[in-house]
């Protein structure tokens, strides 16, 4: 790239989607600036606490048909893995429209499932690349994923979401009984069969994995500016600045990726994005006494279940209700619940750890939600020279090497691998 068509990009944001992004439009020869007014890689990040898993087969939505008939259930029942906080449902009612007609016929979830995939379908790969360029290759593993059940009653019910992931190409295999035993032998006998993901993979330490993906784009040119970006300048009609707290940053091309943030400046770039905060959950066992070999999801929880450098983390749930709400620890409490029925030798650790609820082995944080289950890539409908990358809900570690991907190709003016407009926007707008 000439001096002449080198750009010089703000990345709004620095979680794993905003990392991603800023390394892409690096590698076309472009300055970064990554605006981000808080630790890289912190607790207060979504992309710190999630399950960590790399899972091509995460492409169903959440939203599915017959949903609505569920909704007085989440609002009614407190320790169910989907609830609604009752006082913030008049807030809420716009969205949860949305997200029940986006699923209303199975049709939509397969249209839905395919455009997920386009940003699933290689992650391990992808982040294994990442980690090796970060010198860090020791957190990305890639030795499947395995979704546990207690019966084939339990595998049956679940077979349309299978045939749906088949039909995709993504790959994965029945496991029985023995062999389960023998891939995780640390498991309860309540779980009898498995569905391995064999492309699959986990993100060790995504707290690490982040700040080292930061040190690499700062090794490469990039500037850090610790500010909170409010706005966008413009002169002549084309991005001059992005507005922080700190002053002008100035720019000519900008990717919002603030996470739940993304919202309040994506309406300064002339899109309002129902964004909620699909709050989830983790609490971790320190110490829990032995290695899970590959991650695991039990079917009657839907968490992941990993072991980390910190101990063994079950992360999940869903929560529904304001960014500002106090967290609420008895949804940890859920998570412990299954903790002693997939590892009973750890019901007297998960007894110590329900005592201390709110301590550093516990964590809540927003998971940016769009209502139709895919985020929002492209280009601002107030700017051409803005570019959203944000609303990846709990698959944002997931989707992010493909959303920077496509970021770059974007403000390059390259045409993608594939249809890009599903992504916009302007959906909303409709």
């Amino acid at each position: 790239m000439t001096s002449e068509n080198k750009l010089t990009v703000a990345v709004i944001g620095a979680g794993i989607v905003g990392l991603c992004a800023a390394l892409e439009v690096q590698r076309d020869g472009n300055d970064v600036v990554i605006i981000e007014p808080d630790k890289v890689g912190g607790r207060q990040a979504a992309s710190y606490g999630n399950g960590t898993w790399l899972s091509p087969a995460s492409v169903l939505p959440m939203s599915t048909p017959g949903l609505w008939k569920q909704v007085l259930g989440f609002l009614i029942d407190p320790n169910g893995p989907f609830v609604i906080r009752w006082r913030h449902l008049p807030s809420l009612a716009g969205w949860l429209i949305r997200f029940i007609l986006a699923g209303r016929t199975w049709r939509q979830i397969e249209v839905c499932a395919a455009r997920r995939h386009e940003l699933s379908r290689t992650t391990a790969q992808d982040h294994a690349a990442l980690a090796t360029e970060a010198g860090r290759p020791d957190l990305i593993r890639r030795n499947g994923l395995l979704f546990v059940y207690p019966a084939q009653a339990d595998i049956d019910a679940e077979r349309p979401a299978w045939q749906l992931r088949e039909s995709l190409g993504i790959r994965f295999r029945k496991i029985d009984t023995a062999e389960l035993r023998r891939r995780a032998p640390e498991l309860g006998d309540t779980y009898t069969l498995g569905m391995q993901v064999d492309d699959g993979g986990q993100i060790v330490d995504p707290g690490a994995y982040c700040d080292a993906l930061f040190q690499l784009a700062l090794r490469r040119g990039a500037t850090h500016v610790k500010a909170r970006a409010t706005g966008f300048k413009h002169n002549g009609g084309r991005l001059s600045a992005v507005v922080t707290d700190a002053g002008d940053i100035a720019c000519n091309r900008a990717v919002v990726a603030a996470g739940i943030g993304s919202r309040v400046v994506a309406r300064e770039a002339g899109d309002d994005v129902p964004l909620i905060s699909e709050r989830g959950y983790h609490v971790v066992i320190p110490d829990p006494g032995f290695h899970l070999r590959t991650g695991l999801m039990p079917s009657d929880g839907k968490m992941g279940v990993v072991w980390t450098p910190q101990g063994l983390r079950l992360a999940g749930q869903v929560e529904l209700a304001s960014v500002t709400a106090p967290p609420n620890w008895q949804r940890a409490t859920i998570l412990l619940n299954y903790v002693r029925r997939m590892f009973p030798a750890l019901a007297a650790r998960a007894d110590a750890i329900e005592k201390d609820a709110g301590s550093d082995n516990y964590w809540m944080g927003h998971r940016p939600s769009t209502p139709d289950g895919l985020p929002c890539i492209g280009a601002a409908s107030g700017s051409a020279d803005i570019f959203h990358a944000f609303g990846h809900g709990h698959v944002g570690m997931i989707q992010a090497p493909a959303s920077g991907r496509l970021v770059a190709d974007l403000i390059a003016g390259r045409q993608p691998a594939y249809d890009a407009t599903p992504f916009s926007a302007r959906r909303f707008a409709r």
